[in-house]
């Protein structure tokens, strides 16, 4: 079951990237590139040759794959189509962010290594924006994690589907906070443009300029298995229905189907928000992550206030 879980969650990543770039296409009256476009870029990159630059170590060549698997293993831990999953026992809060911490790191170590311009500016916003990213991605999780009294995420799922959904506050402060924080950790807009090579604006493009090559590919297709892991992660959350009691071929089928539908509805979400809101300045950024972890301590303060059951 793990195997195929991460299987499906590697191969799976890029057609959702292409599905949010076909979708923004089309919502701009353009005709837009197929959904299967990621996969040939990565297949491109993986034939060529990867550049080295003479200046930079074996951790500028190690990051791309520490990366990578970082965002794996990550991923491997989410109930993707049933909560029991065969690390359900370890998939706590802490781990997740702890892994997203990891691949992070390794991409700004990477990217200051060379010892380029564009490598420390890129390295330098990311970290500004990461600071004030990651506690209100963990204090969302707490806030959640409370209504089942574990931060064990595959017992906060299944506490979810039991009880079934309500309207409580906390979840909607929450959802709000961790969208917000989503698109930051992706480089999608408002917050940042991944399209874009301009130097005022740019922050992820900036650290994986020096990178070539299957390098380049590795770090490309971590970027697509991040964006698909806030997927899953705000789907389990927030819209757990459909996931799989028991791992039978019927029940797994129809998990499938329901988190492709969900997963659909998402790309629809941000397709329309990079097409109707447009690039804020950079420095405009941490005023908009303040607001989520405010939105975030909103949603704690709601749970403590409004729905704690002693």
């Amino acid at each position: 079951m793990l195997p195929l879980q991460i299987l499906l969650f590697a191969l799976a990543a890029p057609l959702l990237n292409g599905w949010v770039d076909m979708l923004r296409a089309r919502l701009q009256n353009r005709r837009g590139p197929s959904p299967l476009q990621p996969w040939r870029n990565l297949r491109r990159l993986f034939a060529k040759e990867p550049v080295v630059p003479h200046t930079a170590s074996w951790l500028f060549r190690m990051a791309p794959y520490v990366m990578f698997a970082a965002t794996l293993l990550a991923s491997s831990a989410l109930p993707m189509l049933t909560v029991q999953t065969p690390l359900a026992s370890v998939t706590d809060v802490l781990v997740l962010t702890g892994f997203l911490t990891l691949a992070r790191v390794a991409l700004m170590i990477g990217s200051l290594d060379p010892g380029t311009a564009f490598g420390g500016l890129g390295a330098s916003r990311e970290l500004m924006l990461s600071a004030l990213a990651e506690p209100t991605l963990l204090l969302g999780l707490f806030s959640l994690a409370m209504t089942a009294h574990s931060s064990n995420l595959a017992v906060l799922v299944g506490h979810l589907l039991d009880t079934g959904m309500m309207l409580r506050p906390s979840f909607l402060f929450t959802l709000l906070a961790l969208l917000m924080v989503a698109g930051v950790e992706n480089g999608r807009l408002p917050a940042d443009n991944t399209t874009t090579h301009l130097e005022l604006t740019m922050v992820h493009e900036a650290m994986v300029l020096e990178w070539s090559g299957r390098h380049l590919a590795l770090v490309e297709w971590s970027g697509h298995m991040k964006l698909l892991f806030y997927g899953i992660l705000l789907a389990d959350l927030f819209a757990p229905w459909g996931l799989a009691d028991h791992a039978s071929p019927a029940m797994l089928a129809l998990a499938l189907l329901c988190l492709m539908g969900k997963l659909a509805a998402l790309g629809v979400v941000l397709a329309l928000t990079e097409a109707l809101l447009p690039k804020m300045r950079l420095f405009r950024a941490p005023g908009m992550l303040n607001l989520a972890f405010l939105l975030a301590v909103l949603g704690l303060f709601s749970h403590v206030i409004l729905e704690h059951n002693p």
